[in-house]
């Protein structure tokens, strides 16, 4: 089955032909009229980027997705990345969960490295880490989406002693997926823990991933993960592409 959909970084300028820029708070508002739009014509998914610069609205896509969930119907929201490596992932988990109540059920996670680091600096965060927070916030992440209460012992996180997390998803747990950038070790590491990934073609060519999408599923099949969660999306400028059965 494929989904298709529509991602954005909530962009303040329009296309260069019009030489249109828009406010931060005019953006914002766009961006819940798009995703009530994209319900009304039958889209599957809009997915919306977190940024810490001036030239992209959102720092926040969690909040504009609450916004959008309240008038819809049936599209599902994710974020188009969470830079999961700067952010506490229980409250990331908090975050979605309440959006997964307010859509009765139509909430996801994309969590990502991001495609720049101004929020490293920003919330205090040192770039020697770049990999191992990410890893470590995965695994805490993944912890309190299949359970409530969390013993969690941290390294470059907090240390959880049997406390339970709310609220709770409608869904049995959230949808995880995670996105990469077409890193190898990457690929390798998400095939390894049977999530689904997300590839972000910006800028290259769509063929590169095909090998990469290969290697995915025969990694993550050898390593005991069911054919149906090794689901592939493919976010390009703009759009979003999942696919759980079939090679993109």
């Amino acid at each position: 089955m494929v989904e298709l959909g529509i991602s954005t970084f909530g962009e303040t300028t329009a296309l260069e032909a019009t030489g249109q820029i828009y406010s931060h708070d005019e953006r914002i508002r766009q961006l819940v009229a798009e995703i009530e739009l994209a319900d009304k014509v039958g889209l599957d998914v809009y997915g919306i980027g977190e940024h810490h610069r001036e030239d992209f609205a959102v720092s926040a896509p969690e909040i504009v997705l609450a916004a959008g969930a309240v008038n819809t119907k049936k599209i599902r929201l994710t974020s188009a990345v969470s830079i999961l490596s700067s952010m506490d992932p229980i409250r990331l988990f908090q975050q979605y969960a309440t959006i997964d109540a307010l859509s009765n059920g139509r909430a996801e996670i994309m969590a990502g490295r991001g495609s720049f680091t101004e929020s490293f600096p920003l919330f205090g965060y040192d770039l020697k880490d770049y990999e191992a927070l990410f890893d470590e916030k995965l695994d805490l992440l993944q912890l309190a989406n299949e359970s409530t209460k969390v013993n969690w012992q941290g390294q470059l996180t907090q240390s959880i002693a049997g406390k339970e997390v709310y609220p709770r998803p409608v869904q049995d747990k959230l949808p995880l997926w995670v996105a990469t950038g077409g890193h190898v070790e990457s690929t390798v590491k998400i095939a390894q823990a049977g999530l689904p990934i997300v590839y972000a073609i910006i800028g290259s060519n769509p063929r590169y991933f095909k090998k990469l999408i290969q290697a995915y599923r025969e990694i993550g099949s050898e390593a005991g993960h069911a054919d149906k969660d090794l689901k592939v999306g493919a976010h390009s400028w703009g759009w979003i592409a999942e696919d759980g059965e079939q090679a993109v």
